[in-house]
């Protein structure tokens, strides 16, 4: 055997038996060489051979890292539940307030009449709802200087299938739908089973920005726009009315059409009004109820620009996206009688607790968030890179989710905006809604420690 395989070997055992860990940096080339008693050449192809078994990743200018796989879903539960250490999950994000249910189930007793049961089940619910249930809706959608019209709102099962509605209806297959360069993963795996060309779309500190949309919409066609101006998944950016504005200005003046999500936007009490206040006419807005109240039993909002209501019913009943009939039924209930607005007080308590604990365990680290978030975006200290981290993290009993997830097109993923930052390759999003309090609170503390351990070698 060749004298670089045998040393490649001997590298590849302590990558196996734990001796160096995911995202341990190897020492440079001639440091090895000379450590090893080996040519500068031989150096050179053990590194290679190392990575041609996916064992290790170079990058110009950093150095050579121990790699590690993405983990597959449920490693960390799986690992966890084998060592007795208690799971933790920060990939899923799903907010549940002490106290919701027993606030739910109030409004549910004369769901259980049968003539009420019997009206909710009998028949599939239409995309367009009954006019109770849309007078609910706009009830739980108005904000300040904005409140729906109750003839354009329409409901899905919940508030992925309105996105999938609102681009089926927007964008036809091979069509370019512009994307903040970091967006929710959602969007992107909806957009490639539509057959839809994301087209990246530049972040500063307010979010999407509008010479950005105008160069992008200039240098090819555009059919839509996808864009979240209220907590921005996963930055937690929030625009202010100026820049919403100057969007709206774009779509105007271009005839673009804009999705805009404002399922976050529930946490945010003094948030501007949305862009839909700004350019009804060119934007359809999407919301829904699983973060509000609860996953498990939900309904997706859309919000229609006059003239587009029929094509966007039309994709929901298309897709079967429309909403059941019981689930309208109770979240008729729960807007009208107070419930909904109950329940986003305790989250916006709770989502400020939380991110307490972010700035205690993350916070002498680089992280992007807010006190209205349930989301933390953390740009790791080097050498850490994502898929490193996660694996790391995944050894330890914690799911977390790489920020290659987030980004558009192979761009850097913010990091021009965040001064100089490292990126997507090298940033995690940490969901902190669903861990009880003192979970989440011994998981930040133990990913803190774990960022510390790793020194050049």
């Amino acid at each position: 055997m060749e004298e670089y395989r045998r040393i490649a070997d001997r590298v590849a055992e302590r990558i196996a038996d734990g001796r160096l860990r995911p995202g341990d940096r190897l020492p440079p080339q001639r440091v090895f060489a000379r450590r090893h008693g080996i040519a500068g050449s031989t150096a050179i192809r053990v590194y290679g051979e190392l990575a041609r078994r996916g064992l290790v990743v170079g990058e110009v200018g950093r150095g050579t890292f121990v790699r590690a796989a993405p983990p597959p879903p449920g490693a960390a539960l799986a690992l966890a539940e084998a060592t007795g250490q208690a799971p933790v999950d920060l990939q899923l994000n799903y907010p549940v307030a002490e106290g919701q249910s027993e606030l739910m189930a109030r409004a549910l007793g004369s769901l259980a009449r049968a003539d009420v049961l019997g009206a909710a089940t009998s028949r599939p619910a239409a995309a367009a709802g009954t006019a109770e249930a849309r007078a609910a809706a706009v009830r739980v959608l108005a904000r300040p200087g904005w409140e729906p019209d109750p003839d354009r709102v329409l409901f899905a099962g919940n508030g992925r299938q309105a996105i999938a509605a609102s681009l089926a209806a927007l964008v036809p297959p091979g069509g370019a739908l512009g994307v903040e360069e970091l967006t929710y993963p959602l969007v992107k795996s909806v957009a490639e089973r539509l057959g839809v060309r994301l087209v990246p779309i530049a972040l500063d500190e307010e979010g999407m920005r509008p010479d950005a949309l105008e160069a992008a919409r200039r240098t090819g066609p555009l059919s839509a726009v996808y864009v979240q101006p209220t907590l921005h998944n996963p930055l937690s950016l929030t625009a202010g009315p100026r820049r919403r504005a100057e969007l709206a200005a774009v779509l105007r003046e271009s005839g673009l059409t804009a999705i805009e999500d404002t399922t976050w936007a529930f946490l945010v009490p003094d948030a501007p009004a949305p862009l839909a206040a700004h350019a009804p006419e060119h934007v359809v807005l999407v919301d829904s109820l699983s973060k509000r109240l609860a996953p498990g039993l939900t309904v997706g909002h859309l919000v229609a620009p006059e003239g587009r209501t029929e094509a966007l019913a039309r994709a929901l009943r298309s897709g079967a996206w429309t909403a059941g009939g019981l689930a309208l039924a109770a979240a008729t209930r729960w807007a009208a009688d107070g419930t909904v607005t109950e329940v986003v007080a305790a989250k916006r308590a709770d989502a400020a607790a939380r991110h307490a604990l972010v700035l205690r365990h993350l916070g002498a680290y680089r992280i992007r968030t807010s006190p209205h978030a349930y989301y933390c975006w953390w740009e790791l200290p080097a050498p850490w890179r994502s898929e490193t981290f996660v694996a790391a993290a995944a050894e330890r009993g914690i799911a977390l989710t790489g920020g290659e997830a987030f980004a558009v097109g192979g761009r850097g993923g913010g990091a021009a905006f965040a001064g100089g930052g490292r990126g997507a390759r090298d940033a995690v999003r940490v969901g902190l809604a669903s861990p009880a309090l003192p979970v989440l609170d011994d998981a930040l503390r133990r990913l803190g420690a774990l960022a510390s351990e790793i020194l050049d070698i």
